[in-house]
């Protein structure tokens, strides 16, 4: 995607000086572009952990390269080398609990190795693996914008020309993917197509990814956008004001519930109030198999206090953090809720749309559950 005109990708294999990745700090976005070098198994943790990159299918593909890296800096011993993987692996698999695309990533590398011995030959597949996981989730998300289309293309039609006006929440772009996003590809899809379309973008507090990382890159794509608050999406669904909501999802169910940033249960059920298409676009990699019951059986992440305790803001060239509670308040911070497969519309995956039940998903992914 974009970025003043140049076309940028979130992670890449820094050029000449591997095992070193690079990515965009998204902590710094919107106001300041800046590449981070992740040289150390350590950083990959870090940046995960900390949100320098963050959406499922980001942190999946990091934490890929992130078993990549930690091969390169593996002892010389081949007696402490068995130990050392499944610590790096386990190291990288507890940083955000609920994105399942983490945990499919680090498998997918331990199985791609497991039969090796050799060093040498377990860098080149970790690689290999990695590469493959990156290329793949690109193309997922560009077949989510193909799927998802339709579904703006119906709703063009009925408005005659009138710009579709669409609600995301929180920042499921290609900001938090590798390339298109998940929830924004069908929005770059019917832009690129030429159907006047609006987008609704939720602040998304309290890390306010909307506000700060959707907005940016709908911006700098082109896209008309507006900033509202998190309880905003329920006043203009009321008014007519909302043609359609999309979302992604960081872990859904065999049955189709879907665990998402907190606060688009919500937004579903003011979509379903108001008749709105509620609609979760995820790839294959985003659901867990394992799971039925997504309120019983999703980990939720509880995240530090601080983050609803302060705010990041641009003043003067610098950006500052900010206390905009009592200084002795306690806060609690839910990353995710689970919405019911019920209240989902569809889910859009990158082989079509399925409804949000074991049946509708099984047709698609006839693998799921087995």
């Amino acid at each position: 995607m974009q970025i003043n005109g140049k076309h940028y990708r979130t992670i890449w294999v820094k050029e000449g000086n591997e095992p070193t990745i690079q990515v965009i700090d998204q902590r710094r976005l919107p106001h300041a572009l800046v590449i981070e070098d992740l040289d150390m198994p350590e950083d990959f943790a870090r940046a995960i952990r900390e949100m320098h990159v963050r959406g499922a299918p980001l942190i999946g593909v990091t934490a890929a390269y992130g078993m990549y890296n930690a091969l390169f800096h593996a002892p010389a011993d081949k007696r402490r080398l068995g130990k050392y993987i499944r610590d790096a692996a386990d190291e990288l698999k507890k940083t955000r609990p609920t994105a399942i695309n983490l945990a499919h990533a680090v498998d997918r590398v331990l199985n791609a190795i497991e039969s090796v011995e050799e060093p040498g030959e377990m860098i080149e597949l970790a690689r290999q693996t990695a590469d493959a996981i990156t290329e793949e989730s690109v193309e997922h998300c560009r077949a989510i914008g193909e799927y998802g289309l339709e579904v703006i293309q119906k709703i063009s039609k009925k408005k005659k020309g009138e710009p579709v006006n669409i609600l995301t929440h929180c920042n499921a772009g290609w900001l938090a993917c590798i390339d298109y996003g998940t929830a924004t590809a069908p929005i770059y899809a019917a832009h690129e197509a030429g159907i006047p379309i609006h987008v609704w973008v939720d602040e998304t507090r309290p890390r306010n990814q909307g506000a700060n990382i959707t907005a940016y890159e709908l911006l700098h794509h082109g896209v008309p956008n507006t900033v509202i608050t998190d309880n905003a999406g329920g006043h203009l669904m009321q008014h007519g004001m909302v043609d359609l909501v999309i979302v992604g999802s960081d872990r859904t169910t065999l049955r189709g519930d879907v665990a998402n940033k907190v606060g688009t249960y919500l937004k579903a059920l003011a979509a379903r109030d108001n008749r709105v298409p509620f609609y979760v676009a995820l790839p294959s990699s985003s659901f867990d198999w394992s799971l039925n019951d997504g309120l019983k059986e999703i980990p939720i992440e509880e995240r530090d206090p601080d983050e609803v305790r302060y705010v990041h803001g641009w003043f003067n060239g610098k950006i500052y953090k900010v206390l905009i509670t009592p200084q002795d308040t306690r806060a609690a911070n839910y990353a995710f809720d689970v919405t019911p497969a019920g209240l989902v519309t569809g889910l859009i995956t990158e082989r079509g749309i399925c409804k949000a039940s074991r049946r509708g998903i099984q047709k698609l992914f006839p693998e799921a559950g087995k």
